[in-house]
């Protein structure tokens, strides 16, 4: 191995480390979110972080299957936060419907 791949591998893992970090400051967010979209962004970040984590995964060991894996790992992150979001509006609507027919009483 030369020297610019042994470098490159340190550079990675360096910031694979900080991105596992982040993906657990993302994680007590999505815990302890005084509010419910702030739970969903950091729902969407821990997917953005586990995709570009897997993807530096496939730069480091060579593998090209890896990134086909992160790509589908891209779009089931893509869908549930897009479910969760239609979750969280019918909720919402539900409430704002149940306190407009409390007021009319």
């Amino acid at each position: 191995m030369s020297l610019y791949q042994v470098a490159q591998n340190y550079i990675l893992l360096g910031a694979l480390i900080v991105f596992a970090i982040m993906l657990f400051a993302c994680l007590i967010r999505a815990v302890k979110g005084p509010l419910v979209g702030d739970r969903i962004v950091a729902i969407n970040m821990m997917g953005t972080i586990v995709i570009v984590m897997i993807a530096m995964l496939a730069i480091m060991l060579s593998e090209g299957y890896l990134v086909d894996i992160s790509i589908i790992y891209a779009m089931m992150s893509f869908l549930a936060v897009i479910v969760l979001s239609k979750i969280y509006i019918g909720i919402y609507e539900e409430k704002k419907y149940d306190s407009h027919d409390e007021e009319d009483v």
